[in-house]
């Protein structure tokens, strides 16, 4: 089989790499196409992953590319994790939001609404392209924000385009790792839309053991959203959160912390991750390894500003490949691609078409719930309807969604400024406006979307 990855030579690219050289079922790829508009991005990562292949001997076959095309062509999967404006892109997110007072986060607020403008249009012609290119391919989408992606792109793929983010089963891994549980056997009853859902259950054994762990101050005071959301708003809500609703709950804090930071997140990475490509060049066979203290940096400050962090605190992992987070985002890929062409049925938390899944929304939009894949499709579990504080939230963050792709598909931009006005955390017609005008001064790629 051949799996096309877009973006290849980004970060997640050697974790997807090495879940393939782990990979013994058949059939199993044997192509592995990777795309990415910087040579030099794209010859450095080669190197990488050839190192990580060293003692594999059926390693799969890496084609670098610069031709979208080429890459797209005759693939049974596509695996697309890309960034239109790159870092400087997302510091502009981040910095645009900040300096009017509002949220700066890559996928949350105001941020990600930006991040979705300058991406949709391209995704879209990526998507027309693999119809015509390699029409029988699932689309495995972990470009960012996701669940607006995904939905995008499903009017032209329809339902061979899947969401993919490994925070809700990351959450239930580790939960059954604090309850001396084996996750294969847990069950998680999760509800929501991307990076916006709440954990309601954990199943092991036909038994629900989230109340045990909430009863649990030792656990909750290790469990990263325990340190997030505090041990009483977890139960207040009698639930665990996705950890990116710690924007919504303690909105002012965040915000207060971010600007309070000599740096943000994309900043961060900006400086991090030029240096790395840099340092890469003279690498030689050190280049696997400084990819691993790299993302194990990065990996250390995720969402510093809910943690009590900074960006570049000190790394905790030696191994990142090892990390079962980082494992997650590649393995829930190869389950994907092993369900669909082994049959090999499994069921994970995946952004798809709603079809009656949630009430209250439309049955087209796209949602982030417990689904099941195999040879003949996806197959969304019925879950309990969500509460009315859960599904308020949910609707009004969808119409923000839907106002957004508009705005990129029509290059309309009263829909944008729909969007940016009805997010709940910008809570400011004028404000709105300001941002509007903000990111068409700061980002081409928006200000061309309405030209």
């Amino acid at each position: 089989m051949k799996l096309c990855i877009l973006g290849g030579g980004g970060f997640r690219t050697p974790y997807v790499y090495q879940a393939l050289l782990r990979d013994e079922g058949s059939p199993r790829v044997e192509e592995v196409a990777l795309h990415d508009v910087d040579t030099t991005r794209l010859e450095g990562m080669v190197r990488i992953l050839r190192q990580l292949a060293q003692g594999f001997p059926d390693a799969p076959r890496l084609v670098p590319t610069t031709d979208l095309s080429a890459a797209l062509a005759g693939s049974d999967f596509v695996f697309a994790a890309v960034r239109i404006g790159g870092l400087r892109g997302r510091c502009c997110d981040e910095r645009v939001a900040l300096d009017r007072g509002v949220l700066g986060q890559e996928t949350t607020g105001p941020g990600g609404i930006a991040y979705a403008l300058r991406t949709v249009p391209f995704m879209l012609d990526v998507a027309r392209r693999t119809r015509e290119l390699a029409p029988q391919a699932y689309f495995l989408n972990f470009t960012n924000p996701a669940g607006i992606i995904t939905e995008a792109m499903q009017s032209v793929l329809g339902e061979r385009v899947l969401g993919i983010c490994d925070t809700p089963s990351g959450l239930g891994r580790r939960i059954a790792g604090l309850l001396g549980l084996d996750p294969g056997r847990v069950q998680v009853d999760y509800v929501g839309l991307n990076h916006l859902g709440w954990m309601r259950r954990l199943l092991h054994d036909g038994v629900d053991v989230l109340p045990r762990l909430l009863a649990d101050d030792a656990a909750l005071d290790v469990l990263e959203e325990g340190v997030v959301f505090g041990r009483d708003w977890l139960r207040t809500l009698g639930a665990v959160p996705n950890e990116y609703l710690y924007y919504y709950y303690s909105n002012r804090e965040a915000v207060a912390s971010i600007r309070a930071a000599q740096e943000t997140r994309g900043e961060f990475l900006l400086r991090t991750q030029g240096r790395f490509w840099e340092d890469l060049q003279h690498a030689g066979d050190g280049a696997a390894q400084l990819w691993r203290d790299t993302v194990s940096a990065r990996s250390a400050s995720y969402m510093a500003e809910a943690k009590g962090g900074e960006q570049g605190a000190p790394a905790h992992s030696e191994q990142p490949e090892l990390d079962p987070a980082q494992q997650g985002y590649a393995g829930v890929a190869l389950a994907v691609m092993a369900a669909v062409s082994r049959d090999e049925r499994a069921t994970m938390i995946l952004n798809v078409r709603n079809g009656g899944t949630i009430a209250g929304l439309p049955d087209d939009a796209v949602v982030e719930v417990p689904t099941t894949v195999d040879a003949n499709g996806v197959h969304p579990l019925t879950t309990s309807a969500p509460d009315l504080h859960q599904l308020g939230l949910m609707q009004q963050v969808k119409a923000v969604e839907r106002h957004t792709i508009a705005a990129a598909v029509h290059g309309d931009r009263q829909e944008a400024l729909r969007a940016f006005a009805l997010h709940p955390l910008v809570d400011s017609v004028a404000v709105a406006r300001e941002l509007l005008d903000g990111y068409v001064e700061a980002l081409p790629e928006v200000a061309q979307l309405f030209r």
